[in-house]
């Protein structure tokens, strides 16, 4: 549930409670000792007059003060410390005071919901330690370490006098309730991460980069993360309350991940995200209008735990990273170009070709996505073996089920590198994700089908991740594979198949001393373009290439639309030579069939005359969409106005309808969504907006303008506030 704290003064942080020596003040509840008859004192017993929980001070030295909360909020084995305040000078040789820091409806000490540190004359070791650093007057100054494996979550804090007669605890507040985080700072913490420029980027960074396009036209979009946003770390622990994650398993960092993988989507369990790839939207935000984390998880919890509509892989991935980082577990966004989902398991990507060479829709089930994205989170495995820690992938896009749940990981990088696919959990999917063969198939009218081409390098072609305080990206592809073809790479195949993945036992066709390979110019959408065939002849015969090139419409997931081009080419290549075939493409024959996102897909399947043999090849062009500018008016000061404009101008020949803008930056607004019924072709708009800022130091601002027969028009402008 989530809670609307009363809001201590910022600048003491001390709350008082009703003081026992007060005519108007309730007296001090005694609650008996079990098989006692509570007596009235014979002496003055000690009251606890407030609690200081001294919020600015343990949040600057336990790297919380970016979080926008007025409660205290500490990470898991680091000291924090509170002065509790009495009516009379605190004697710790003859007063037993206790603090008992409580979470969840039925706390218990056994499952460490129920935490009692002692602080006086009775002493008893617990889960928690506590020490008295100092008293001054009737203030005592009381360190408290939470254990490394605490429970994650809200606090709620109590001292307790203990007499002779009972206890007397102090009353419910909930300006005294305070969270515990995971620690990437403590080596004693398994998220413990020991480079701090690696802490800073994969922890505290509020704002990244999430790659899209495809892998020979990367294309980088800001995302606002927003971690640390007034009601998100609520909204972060609604999503555990909502999914009904046991608080046993909360502060273990691997059973948070995995449920944390289950709770982003709908599919099963209410959680955060519904998934929608089928163009409509109307009930909903389409998928490429977000700009950013905050305003889905505030939803999510202002809707009280309702699925918020609409997500594809890229919003899983950016809101798991922002729920994660937020509750301190090292997390980073991450895009695998080519992406295989294999829904036969079988390290095989089958495609299926008709006689004339274009794609069998109904017979091809597996699909290559352009690009797929996901997440690391880096953590020891105690579960495993030690070479298996570190960065772990984690999925949350509902593709398959694992457990009965739509969830995948935590799955160690290194035991995918390495084929060691035994290991929890969902080893193999990941493998196969990155490491499926493209085998061709073509199908006959009597659907007999043989292979005609093995394409082993093209799944899994380029890995990124937005790189450490830079906004470049870093190929991480060999931390995930061994170079195609290497011995290495042989070995990891090898074990794999040990662990049961079913052996490449097809037989590839053979080589043929020719090879063909298709080159596309980078566009933009709407603009015509031209293909290059390239016909390799590695042989000492002339050859002759029959060759048909088949264009379709295809979503990023890799499942094809429309087909809009077929177009056949014939041409004689020299021994030993390489000849261009030139393939123009215009406008109107792709413009008419684009769906959202759309990528065009091109196949060639080609036929020497001389010998009958067949080859094939593939390319993914992705037109880039128009440009999308924000302009800063004014020199950005802390308490000063300055202006920002966003501009955009619809270079299309047709009307767009039904656009939304939004603009968003972590730290300096939350998301301002500004809608426009129409855009007419060569129309232009300009959304300006005025900013006061309240915080020094880099900001990025984002915009994202959105529409039906557009998506993924996007910007950012980094600003620094004086």
């Amino acid at each position: 549930m989530l809670h609307a704290a009363k809001h201590p003064t910022p600048q003491s942080g001390r709350v008082k409670f009703s003081s026992s020596n007060s005519e108007e003040a309730n007296p001090p509840e005694y609650e008996a000792f079990k098989g006692v008859i509570p007596r009235a004192p014979t002496t003055r017993a000690l009251s606890v007059l407030s609690v200081d929980m001294l919020v600015a001070d343990n949040m600057d030295a336990h790297n919380t003060s970016s979080y926008k909360n007025t409660n205290l909020i500490v990470r898991r084995n680091k000291e924090f410390i509170i002065v509790i305040r009495f009516d009379q000078p605190f004697n710790n040789q003859q007063d037993n005071v206790q603090l008992e820091f409580m979470i969840g409806n039925s706390p218990t000490e056994n499952k460490g919901t129920y935490i009692t540190v002692y602080i006086g004359k009775e002493r008893r070791g617990g889960r928690w330690k506590g020490r008295v650093i100092g008293t001054q007057n009737n203030d005592v100054t009381v360190g408290i370490t939470p254990d490394a494996s605490c429970i994650i979550g809200r606090f709620n804090t109590f001292v307790t006098v203990m007499t002779d007669v009972g206890k007397q605890r102090t009353p419910r507040n909930p300006d005294t309730d305070f969270y515990v985080l995971f620690n990437p700072w403590d080596p004693a913490d398994v998220v413990y991460m020991p480079r701090d420029n690696e802490r800073q980027e994969y922890v505290m960074n509020d704002v990244g980069i999430i790659y899209n396009g495809e892998f020979n036209n990367i294309a980088p979009r800001s995302w606002n993360y927003g971690q640390f946003e007034e009601g998100i770390l609520d909204a972060c622990l609604l999503v555990l309350d909502a999914g009904k994650v046991p608080l046993l398993y909360r502060g273990n960092a691997i059973e948070l991940v995995r449920q944390g993988s289950a709770l982003m989507n709908s599919q099963d369990d209410d959680g955060v995200l519904v998934g929608n790839w089928s163009g409509d939207y109307s009930i909903g935000t389409s998928p490429t209008a977000w700009t950013g984390s905050p305003e889905i998880l505030l939803k999510y919890a202002k809707d009280g735990g309702l699925p918020v509509c609409f997500a594809q892989c890229w919003v899983y991935a950016g809101v798991l990273n922002t729920f994660l980082r937020c509750l301190g577990i090292p997390t980073r966004v991450i895009t695998n170009y080519s992406s295989a989902h294999d829904n036969t398991g079988n390290l095989k990507t089958d495609i299926i070709l008709e006689e004339d060479g274009t794609v069998n829709r109904s017979r091809t089930r597996d699909s290559v996505w352009n690009y797929h994205s996901w997440n690391e989170v880096y953590m020891r495995r105690p579960d495993l073996p030690e070479k298996y820690s570190g960065w772990q992938v984690v999925d949350s896009t509902p593709q398959e089920t694992s457990d009965g749940l739509y969830r995948c990981g935590p799955t160690s990088v290194i035991a995918i590198k390495e084929g060691e696919l035994s290991y929890p959990f969902d080893a193999r999917f990941v493998f196969a994700e990155v490491n499926s063969d493209v085998v061709y198939y073509q199908s006959d009218k009597y659907g007999n089908s043989n292979i005609i081409s093995v394409d082993t390098t093209n799944v899994g072609k380029l890995i990124v991740t937005k790189r450490v305080n830079s906004n470049d990206y870093e190929d991480i592809t060999s931390t995930y594979k061994y170079p195609e073809g290497s011995d290495q790479d042989k070995q990891a195949m090898q074990m794999a198949e040990r662990r049961g993945v079913p052996a490449r036992d097809y037989t590839k066709p053979a080589e043929t001393g020719v090879a063909i390979e298709l080159q596309a110019d980078t566009i933009r959408i709407g603009e015509n373009f031209k293909l290059t065939l390239n016909i390799k002849n590695q042989t000492s015969q002339k050859c002759t290439l029959n060759a048909t090139i088949t264009g379709c419409v295809v979503y990023y997931t890799g499942v094809t639309s429309s087909i809009f081009k077929l177009d056949s080419k014939t041409a004689s290549v020299d021994p030993w030579k390489t000849t261009k075939v030139m393939i123009d493409v215009a406008a109107s024959e792709y413009m008419p069939y684009r769906v959202e996102q759309s990528n065009l897909l091109f196949v060639v399947y080609g036929r020497i005359q001389e010998t009958g043999t067949a080859l094939t090849t593939t390319r993914v062009v992705a037109p880039r969409p128009p440009d999308l500018t924000i302009k800063v008016t004014g020199a950005p000061r802390v308490g000063k106005d300055f202006m920002v404009t966003v501009s955009f101008r619809n270079p299309f020949n047709f009307i767009l309808n039904n656009v939304q803008l939004r603009l968003e930056s972590p730290g300096l607004i939350l998301t301002r969504l500004k809608t426009y019924a129409q855009i007419p072709p060569g129309g232009t708009v300009q959304y300006t907006d005025t900013i006061t800022p309240w915080s020094p130091g880099k900001k990025v601002l984002i915009a994202c303008l959105d529409c039906a027969t557009v998506r993924q028009v996007t910007s950012q402008l980094e600003i620094f506030v004086q």
